[in-house]
């Protein structure tokens, strides 16, 4: 008799895991060029951010604070006068009455708005010497406008420029163009629209040349005249730039200084309301009263962009 005997197999220890931490698993550490790559472009932004909050936020906020005070712009000694000089400003007719001479500069707005886009059109189509009347239209908006003051100062000065031309055809005339209001703001308005229809022109020819030139050879295909492609490819792609133009005429013709200045220095009823604003701090010495009347500018530009962008909002322009 033999005896068998029975060997077990060895069971199965199971494995132990470790427990997860508590608060759930962990995430891991991000690397160091993921961090690196966030901070890049505020690195690059801080030296823009600091120079724009030092010579632009600061300022404004000094002004804002100077606007209810009754600094004279030298003393040390400031004492708050709450609005008493937003008072002054709307009730002393002869700070507001300026702003009718923006009115001369608005229209002067309009004029070179009409130049600039009649010109932007023409040239962009395949002309000679289009680049040699581009050249010739820009020019004059990169002339410093104190040169510019100087050089039409002599243009209309009695027995100047103008009137040797108006001789040569034998209309010679003895007036003062920039002795009486009329004649005077006329013949300013003039100046800034022979110096500012070059940029309305490049914001125009910019935005003429995007559309693109499928458009152009279709209607071509269709038979369209050049007032047709005006009024159905070119007027309604470059609204949003026309838009842009007239808000810039707007703030720039209630915000004009150099060339009335450097021409008559505001005088034959010619001052306008930044050039009343610089006599009231520096030659009157009255910075509180100024800096309110630099507030209620930059309001009145605020809203008058506000209207204008409420009235023709940004559309996306789709001609296809």
């Amino acid at each position: 008799m033999t005896e068998t005997t029975d060997t077990a197999a060895p069971a199965k220890v199971p494995r132990r895991t470790a427990a997860p931490p508590r608060g759930g698993p962990r995430r891991p550490a991000p690397p160091r060029g993921t961090l690196l790559r966030r901070l890049t472009p505020w690195l690059f932004l801080a030296a823009p951010l600091a120079l724009l909050i030092t010579f632009t936020y600061v300022p404004v906020g000094n002004m804002v604070y100077y606007s209810f005070t009754d600094w004279d712009g030298v003393s040390p000694d400031r004492s708050l006068t709450g609005f008493d000089n937003y008072v002054q400003i709307a009730t002393r007719p002869e700070l507001f009455r300026v702003f009718f001479v923006s009115l001369y500069y608005l229209a002067a707005s309009v004029v070179q708005i009409v130049i600039a886009l009649y010109f932007a059109t023409v040239l962009s189509w395949n002309l000679r010497f289009r680049n040699l009347f581009k050249g010739i239209l820009f020019f004059p908006y990169l002339v410093n406008g104190v040169a510019i003051g100087f050089v039409f100062l002599y243009f209309f000065q009695d027995g100047g420029t103008l009137d040797s031309i108006l001789a040569w055809f034998g209309t010679g005339s003895d007036r003062a163009w920039l002795g009486d209001p009329a004649s005077a703001n006329t013949s300013l308005a003039g100046v800034s629209v022979w110096r500012f229809t070059g940029l309305n022109f490049v914001l125009f020819l910019g935005a003429i040349q995007s559309i693109p030139a499928e458009l152009y050879e279709a209607a071509e295909l269709d038979g369209a005249t050049r007032w047709q492609q005006f009024r159905h490819i070119i007027a309604p792609g470059i609204r949003p730039v026309v838009g842009l133009s007239v808000i810039l005429a707007i703030s720039g013709s209630l915000s004009v200084f150099e060339i009335p200045y450097i021409m008559t220095g505001g005088a034959t009823g010619t001052t306008t309301f930044v050039i009343q604003t610089v006599k009231l701090a520096f030659q009157f010495n009255k910075t509180g009263l100024a800096s309110a009347a630099a507030v209620v500018l930059l309001l009145i530009i605020l809203l008058v962009t506000w209207i204008q962008r409420r009235i023709t909002p940004d559309e996306r322009v789709d001609l296809v």
